[in-house]
């Protein structure tokens, strides 16, 4: 997989199955160079460094460790972090866009749509690392991308911590009140910088510029944000992401998201979404023809691909924006200076945190720090429990109940929660068997529990299974205390909740509404018709949420009456609830496109183009 020094110098070992394009920069600690996957095709942005410490190199696999498992279309992703004799390389995902930096000087303020288009896309990126527990800590529009297409991405991971770690690391003109006072950094510390660009993005100007550092470590601590430029609507969104206590921000990037959904929808319709894409594609666009990747077809000595490549600038913190058009006679030594020089002068130039690979004037190549190879596809298995539990206070008969298992993932922590998780109805289900023997006098007679599993989708991302439960309680309560469907994101171990699969817009009355009229009855031996279960016919929106339990055994809280369950066929909406009429077990359904815009983007991303069959018992 490494490949051999060339005769000349050690410096320009490079990786067998990558194709070198041309190179962008070459200093004291390496180079980097535009490459494709011989293979695939696939661009990537590869650093070579050489002569790396050893401290420099084991600090940057930490870190690549904590953020490998982070995959997000809204997040640029790292392909490969390799160690050889001659020193270390990093390959990364090339992404051909601008960045937002260069859209709002060319453009000035965007449309409101847009605006929010780029806070949720950055918002979404954010949760993504917020949930493996990172936070990012240098939001700034230099650090997002936006795509043709009107996609953004989040780039530059290189001053992120781990949530709780303190410093004063970032950008000042976007830092959070806590991280000028050097407190630990939370989620609500992105939320608050992704806030302050969303201003600049709607108003053409940052929320507190001063003459010096100290003036503006003081409006971001005491001074109120002017909101006069910014849209009435969207005013509170703003209030609340740059409250200056963390504890009255949205908790997390995926509340914010909610909020701006449900403002964006009030303010600016439905269709707000497909509205921003359109202007924030344009504005992108304009700056299409300093996209780097398009250079890629034309040799390195090329004047014209030549001087379309700028000055690299690198995305660490006090380092300097993206460059100008510069010539082809200068395309070397500025890459050298604004990118190798600058991670240099910070030590190594992999602890550097460098974002930006290569800049055009107005493009950039972007990657974040670091990474390791993608985490391996899932071993899902299928495991059963067919015990006998005996004692007080009766017997406990599990009726060959199966559940999958995931292995393979190279984090063992992660496979034990994630093993939890899917586990997780079984283990509810024996306490409230153990519950409901108390309840009702046994006389000696067993409580026999069981499910009827179907295992949904199992990777590369998502694993997802479908649980109705069944019970006799001592013989005397026939029925189903009801079921769960357990969905898991495998690269986070985080069980996915209607909120995190649907669009804000979908969980209102008119959108469950949509929702149902888009989704028929799947045949079910032994239930019955929806018509004949339902008081009106309607799905509602409190069925997407845990039921509250009056009375019954072993809980007070129930599992949703709706859940989203993702087959290899399509989408499916199961529906689970105790009781034993034939209306406890039945589902809908409909293919993936279908519903795709009631689910959000990042979900859909998930989705396998194909799956195996499933698995029914």
């Amino acid at each position: 997989m490494i490949g051999e020094a060339r005769e000349h110098g050690m410096d320009d070992w490079r990786l067998q199955e990558f194709t070198e394009d041309r190179e962008l920069g070459r200093g004291a600690q390496g180079r980097v160079v535009l490459a494709r996957h011989t293979t695939s095709g696939t661009p990537v942005a590869i650093k070579y460094l050489v002569r790396a410490d050893a401290r420099a190199v084991a600090g940057l696999q930490a870190e690549a460790r904590m953020l490998g498992r982070l995959t997000s279309p809204y997040v640029a992703r790292l392909y490969r972090f390799v160690e050889s004799e001659h020193g270390a390389a990093i390959v990364m995902e090339a992404i051909d866009g601008a960045s937002l930096k260069e859209v709002l000087r060319e453009h000035g303020a965007l449309a409101p749509e847009a605006a929010l288009l780029v806070l949720k896309g950055s918002l979404l990126g954010l949760a993504a690392a917020h949930a493996v527990g990172v936070v990012h800590r240098d939001y700034k529009p230099a650090n997002v991308v936006v795509r043709a297409d009107g996609l953004s991405k989040l780039v530059d991971f290189g001053v992120a911590v781990l949530s709780g770690a303190g410093s004063s690391a970032g950008t000042p003109v976007y830092m959070a009140p806590e991280q000028w006072r050097g407190e630990p950094a939370t989620p609500a510390t992105d939320v608050y910088a992704a806030t302050c660009v969303f201003v600049e993005c709607v108003t053409g100007h940052r929320p507190f510029a001063a003459p010096d550092r100290v003036a503006l470590m003081n409006q971001h601590l005491t001074a109120p944000v002017d909101m006069g430029d910014v849209p009435e609507p969207l005013r509170p969104l703003v209030r609340e992401g740059m409250a200056k206590n963390p504890g009255e921000r949205p908790e997390s990037a995926t509340a914010f998201v909610t909020l701006l959904e449900s403002a964006a929808a009030a303010a600016y319709g439905s269709d707000w979404e497909q509205r921003g894409v359109r202007a924030l594609a344009v504005a992108a666009v304009a700056l299409a023809a300093l996209f780097p990747l398009g250079a890629l077809t034309v040799a390195p000595a090329a004047s014209g691909a030549a001087g379309a490549a700028g000055a690299a600038t690198a995305g660490a913190t006090g380092a300097g924006g993206a460059g100008g058009g510069m010539g082809a006679g200068t395309v070397g030594a500025s890459v050298s200076k604004g990118f190798l020089a600058t991670a240099a002068g910070k030590g190594t130039m992999a602890a550097a945190g460098t974002a930006v690979v290569a800049a055009t004037a107005g493009g950039a190549i972007y990657a974040r720090q670091d990474t390791t190879e993608p985490p391996p596809d899932p071993v899902v298995t299928m495991a059963a429990d067919d015990r006998t539990l005996t004692g007080d206070p009766a017997t406990i008969q599990i009726q060959n109940v199966r559940y999958p298992t995931v292995s393979g993932l190279g984090d063992p922590a992660l496979e034990r929660r994630i093993n939890a998780e899917l586990r997780g109805p079984l283990d509810r289900l024996i306490e409230m068997a153990k519950d409901g023997a108390r309840a009702l006098p046994c006389k000696g007679n067993p409580v026999q529990i069981g499910t009827q599993t179907t295992l949904g989708i199992r990777g590369p991302r998502l694993v997802s299974v479908r649980y109705f439960q069944t019970s006799d309680w001592c013989r005397q309560a026939d029925g189903s205390p009801g079921g769960e469907v357990v969905t898991i994101d495998l690269r986070t171990g985080r069980r996915l909740t209607a909120a995190d699969v649907f669009r804000a817009g979908t969980l209102t009355a008119g959108g469950v509404s949509r929702l149902q009229a888009r989704v028929e009855q799947r045949p079910i031996r032994y239930a019955r018709e929806w018509e004949d279960c339902s008081p009106d016919g309607r799905f509602k929106r409190s069925d997407f949420f845990p039921q509250k339990v009056p009375s019954g055994p072993g809980r007070e809280i129930a599992p949703p009456y709706l859940s989203a369950f993702f087959h290899p066929a399509g989408f499916r909406l199961a529906h689970l609830a105790g009781g034993s009429g034939g209306c406890e077990n039945l589902s809908f359904g409909a293919s993936y496109a279908s519903v795709r815009d009631l689910m959000k983007p990042e979900i859909a991303a998930m989705l396998p183009a194909a799956s195996p069959s499933p698995e029914r018992t």
